[in-house]
């Protein structure tokens, strides 16, 4: 596996050239990435020339639709599931409200649903509203000191009574990787279905959802390169048996089922530069130039180049008395999403942070849950800095030194 080279990575993106920005070092990734070039120039392009109601017999129509066909189509591809398995809405947190509205109609009384206290709150809140309705919701519950995500857990809570496992595949504060695959495969023995939060794991690199196993597989187009969009898979069996959430007569077609509002033309349409991004990144690293091959070679130089940059952040953190890192300390076991408890207010360092040309971010990060089984006041919150495969050597020197002077 080559290098990643740095210099052309940071060309691919706008940002690195903006003068307002010049000077600052972007830690605050895990609440959104900055866009790719072929993003903006995709959406700039439709809303120039495209800006129609898309699908009807002129020309601007047709280009419009067969735009937003082609990011649906090249993304499925990369991420291993059917064109028609993958579709679009304006957030993942309004996705899986949506799925869980399924969901409701779906599940018979006494029913049950296994949720996480590790999750972002967009992939437990709306499964647990669904006890009022008659489903039980059983907790599957972090290691208070680590945050580990245990599955022998799992196995206790696992009985013919479940019907849906909803899990991350990383932790937005924890940043643990979990073992997706293994996970899955237990769940579906179990008989139940899969459903997995992917928003903190997808920006460093697209997974293999066909691969791992995930029935479900959620996460978010702006951490990941591009704009303001929720992506969700739901495997062909699973889409088709579930009530239909949209209009009447799109009953028939897999991606529309759970599109109950218009969707954003132009935002879909400008997802295919994420697509575009990931063939570039591999080609100019002498990959696959095309398809999902492409997506798999980016995905090991992205996590490669992230690994190498984490390993020193999270021995400086270790060397600090003063710090409780959040999480496991093996880099291999993690994304460099790392979060910290301080005895000053996570928002209030990350104030601090900001005149040294630190942009991070402090509080809770919608993880409530997971933060007060870890024994931190959400109030207090936590002080998180998050990086992908753009940031550089040198800005993570900046920041150990403006942490140095901070902590």
């Amino acid at each position: 596996m080559s290098r990643l080279d740095t210099d052309y990575v940071r060309a691919q993106f706008p940002a690195f050239a903006e003068p307002s920005l010049r000077g600052q070092a972007f830690f605050e990734n895990a609440g959104g990435s900055y866009t790719c070039a072929p993003v903006i120039d995709r959406l700039t392009r439709y809303y120039h020339q495209r800006k129609v109601q898309p699908y009807g017999p002129f020309d601007a129509s047709r280009l419009a639709g067969e735009e937003m066909d082609e990011a649906r189509t090249r993304l499925a591809a990369m991420l291993g599931v059917e064109a028609d398995e993958l579709s679009f809405g304006p957030s993942t947190t309004q996705n899986t409200y949506v799925l869980a509205q399924a969901f409701r109609q779906y599940l018979e009384p006494g029913d049950a649903i296994v949720v996480t206290n590790q999750d972002h709150e967009a992939n437990s809140g709306p499964w647990r509203r669904l006890e009022a309705e008659g489903v039980e919701i059983r907790e599957w519950q972090i290691d208070p000191v680590t945050g580990h995500l245990d599955p022998a857990r799992l196995d206790r809570l696992l009985d013919s009574k479940v019907k849906l496992v909803c899990f991350p595949h990383c932790s937005n504060v924890v940043g643990e990787v979990n073992d997706v695959a293994a996970i899955c495969a237990r769940i579906r023995d179990a008989g139940a279905y899969s459903c997995v939060d992917g928003v903190s794991y997808a920006p460093h690199g697209f997974p293999d959802v066909g691969a791992i196993g995930a029935d479900i597989y959620l996460f978010s187009a702006y951490k990941t390169f591009g704009p303001h969009q929720g992506l969700m898979v739901i495997r062909r069996d699973l889409g088709m048996a579930l009530p239909n959430q949209g209009h009447f007569f799109n009953e028939g077609s897999l991606y529309q089922r759970f599109t109950p509002a218009g969707p954003d033309h132009a935002q879909i349409a400008a997802c295919a530069g994420m697509a575009d991004y990931m063939e570039a990144l591999s080609a100019h690293h002498g990959g696959p130039a095309t398809g999902p091959e492409a997506a798999r070679h980016a995905h090991d130089l992205m996590r490669g180049a992230e690994l190498a940059l984490l390993g020193p952040l999270l021995d400086f953190l270790k060397s600090k008395n003063s710090v409780r890192l959040i999480g496991g300390a093996r880099t291999e076991d993690r994304a460099p999403t790392v979060a910290m408890q301080l005895k000053t207010p996570g928002e209030d360092v990350a104030r601090a942070l900001a005149p040294k040309g630190i942009m991070a971010g402090g509080g809770d990060f919608y993880a409530l849950r997971a933060l007060k089984a870890m024994g931190v006041d959400p109030d207090h919150g936590v002080l998180r800095v998050s990086f992908i495969h753009y940031t550089s050597a040198a800005e993570v020197e900046t920041l150990m030194k403006a942490l140095d002077q901070v902590l």
